[in-house]
């Protein structure tokens, strides 16, 4: 047998050798890429924590912005556009609010959870709670939660509890604009007043809002008047109206009774009715000031020609009509309206003529329906031309008108004599032409007679006067007819303007069925009296007036130095 050399022995040993070097080799190689895996893995892991650190601190010292987080959350949008007064405080949004729902399969211990709630709310009906967890039906547990009402719920902790964002009509001042801006339904649809009018225009949601001629901090002040009127002589009701004389923009509208605005009502009451735009009335005797103002217009007679003869009572068909209180049987034009003559206003009228004093109350716009923005606005009630009508409307009986329609006619004749369209809307631009009704000289005239009513010992207004604000104005009281028949229950209303040397405003006061208030200390004509057992308006719509032109005096002057200047007089002068 033929011997293997040694180098061949050898062969297989290399062989061995080279294998396990090898092995060797891709073990190393393979621990090494592991290696950097773990390296390349550490690094980002701290990169990603250097970034949230970093973001973190910058975060932490940002102050938080709650106005622009609620603007920002869940993307809000109002439904509906705000509504503003003339200052831009606002009367009407809409703002994000919270429904808090319980779903009751997620509540694992449902005693626990009333517990819970118990401590944090005791207002809720919680036999209802728990019968309505019992029945594992999905149900609110309450609704239109502020941001903050929403998380206090949130912080109990329950996965039962469920949040629902939605949005809702609110109104800050609650009943103090109801007449004007209405109310909206469960659709966001305008159902009454200015949400109704403007209803289209508010639903835009463009952020532009509806800016009225109202001012907040007089509507403030003369509702509180009113309610006070309403105490003091024991009425039905109360209502004013105060305009810019000028412009015809409504600075305040006031109806009592009022209602709150945040909850939704239907009211049936015919008591709740806008007495100033939809309440149509007799106003009684400030229909003479328009018969007066007619006669001086068309050269028949000047504030100081005489009448004379003027009998305490006339026969009209068969109807006797008389004087309310004892009066000369001569007075002056002027004289007539101090002293509100029923026979002397008859007087003059007569010698007028029906179709002169019909188309004048037309040219007023007293004798048809009235445009304003809203939808509820009444409807002067028609009538024949027949009989005793011309001498019964010339002194404000027989005849029908809404309060917005007296006063604007007021408002036409004495400020120079420009018919005024009465506004709720700041800076409208009017788009009639101006149209006269009066001449400046009439205007001025009647402004004087006004003035004497309020000022003169024979005026029936004695308890408007106002020291430094120079009011006048005509009183109205009128027997309430219901179901065609005349009662002695008294609607009584004062239209005042002021300053009369240079009108500014207008001041329409009315009280449906005042009573008597003997108890009443009055300041009248500089004394202290009480006990007075009468009812008309001098004794109460005018007396409102004074108390309430005492109060918005201030404010309305504030912007008008002139005004301050020139008419507002220390009481010691």
């Amino acid at each position: 047998m033929k011997k293997i050399p040694k180098n061949q022995n050898q062969r297989s040993f290399y062989f061995n050798e080279y294998n396990q070097n090898l092995f060797n080799e891709k073990k190393n190689n393979n621990l090494n890429i592991n290696q950097d895996r773990v390296y390349v893995l550490f690094f980002i892991f701290f990169c990603l924590i250097f970034i949230f650190a970093v973001k973190i601190f910058f975060v932490s010292l940002k102050t938080y912005d709650s106005e622009n987080y609620l603007k920002s959350y869940n993307n809000f949008k109002p439904l509906r556009n705000d509504i503003v007064d003339r200052n831009g405080d606002y009367i009407a949004r809409n703002i994000p609010v919270y429904h808090v729902a319980i779903k009751p399969n997620l509540i694992k211990d449902k005693k626990k959870f009333i517990i819970k709630l118990k401590l944090f709310d005791t207002t809720l009906d919680y036999k209802k709670i728990e019968n309505k967890l019992k029945k594992n039906s999905y149900f609110y547990l309450k609704k239109n939660l502020t941001l903050d009402e929403k998380n206090k719920f949130w912080s109990l902790g329950e996965k039962g509890l469920i949040f629902e964002t939605t949005q809702t009509r609110i109104y800050p001042h609650k009943n103090l604009f109801s007449h004007v801006i209405g109310q909206i339904d469960i659709d966001n649809n305008g159902i009454s007043g200015i949400e109704k009018f403007y209803d289209t225009e508010l639903k835009k949601n463009d952020n532009q809002s509806i800016h009225l001629s109202l001012d907040t901090n007089l509507q403030y002040l003369i509702r509180e008047e009113l309610l006070k009127s309403i105490s003091t002589f024991q009425s039905k009701g109360a209502a004013s109206l105060l305009m810019d004389i000028n412009t015809g923009e409504i600075l305040s509208l006031i109806s009592l009774p009022d209602y709150n605005l945040n909850s939704r009502q239907d009211l049936k009451d015919k008591n709740f009715t806008n007495k100033i735009t939809k309440g149509v009335f007799e106003l009684g005797s400030i229909f003479k000031t328009f018969t007066l103002a007619l006669a001086i217009e068309d050269d028949l007679y000047s504030p100081s020609t005489i009448i004379k003869n003027i009998p305490d009572k006339i026969q009209c068909s068969k109807f006797t009509i008389n004087e309310h209180d004892e009066m000369p049987s001569d007075l002056t034009l002027k004289e007539i309206l101090v002293r509100s003559s029923n026979i002397g206003t008859i007087k003059v009228a007569r010698s007028l003529g029906e179709d002169k004093l019909r188309n004048f109350l037309e040219d007023l716009n007293l004798l048809n329906k009235i445009n304003l923005e809203l939808d509820e606005i009444g409807s002067p009630l028609k009538f024949l031309w027949n009989k005793c009508k011309l001498e019964t409307v010339s002194y404000g009986h027989g005849i029908t008108t809404t309060p917005l329609q007296a006063a604007s006619a007021y408002a036409s004749i004495s400020n120079g004599g420009v018919v005024v369209n009465p506004t709720l809307i700041k800076n409208k631009t009017m788009n009639s032409k101006t149209k006269r009704i009066v001449s400046l000289k009439t205007s001025k005239n009647i402004n004087n007679m006004l003035r004497e009513v309020v000022v003169s010992a024979d005026g029936t207004a004695s308890l408007a006067e106002v020291n430094g604000y120079y009011v006048g104005g005509k009183t109205g009281t009128a027997n309430k007819n219901i179901n065609g028949e005349y009662t002695s229950k008294k609607l009584t209303s004062f239209i005042s303007v002021f300053p009369t040397n240079n009108p500014e405003y207008l001041l329409l006061t009315l009280i449906d069925e005042p009573k008597p208030a003997p108890e009443l200390v009055y300041n009248y004509r500089g004394k202290k009296i009480s006990g007075i057992h009468r009812n008309e308006s001098g004794w109460n719509s005018a007396y409102v007036a004074g108390k309430i032109i005492e109060k918005i005096g201030p404010i309305l002057a504030i912007n008008k130095n002139d005004f301050y200047d020139n008419y507002v007089v220390k009481k010691s002068d």
